[in-house]
């Protein structure tokens, strides 16, 4: 059980890692400035990685105690996730003295990364037998 758990701990961060490194060589390469953005790279990462382990480890407590329900509170903390990622989103696309597009491209991309790898760790939990 816990290597398992270590195992997708372990996926969440090499993933990331990798996520990490193409992004800014992708940004490297195409010669792509952040110093407009409202919020650097690094600090999104670290937000959505943040709220994915947290996720993550919500997940595990509810496999626990009622596994029937893993999927459901799954959904239900990725909506509460929405809601905090729109709050972050608000002042980018308030922004209209510089272009944001790639701003806010940047934001959706990790945002559709980050819930896929959340839903391959919960695909993985609910594979798992009691």
């Amino acid at each position: 059980m816990i290597l398992k758990n270590y195992k997708s701990f372990r996926f969440l961060i090499i993933s990331v890692g990798i996520a990490y490194v193409l992004h800014k060589l992708i940004f490297y390469f195409f010669k792509i400035s952040q110093e407009t953005f409202y919020y650097s790279i690094e600090k999104l990462y670290c937000i959505f990685f943040i709220l994915s382990v947290l996720i993550f480890l919500i997940l595990l407590k509810v496999k626990e105690r009622s596994f029937e329900q893993l999927g459901m509170f799954f959904l239900f903390l990725s909506s509460i996730k929405i809601i905090f990622y729109y709050m972050l989103l608000r002042p980018i696309l308030k922004i209209s003295h510089y272009d944001t597009t790639t701003e806010k491209v940047n934001f959706f991309v990790l945002f559709i990364l980050f819930l896929t790898i959340e839903t391959l760790l919960t695909i993985r939990i609910l594979s798992e037998k009691e």
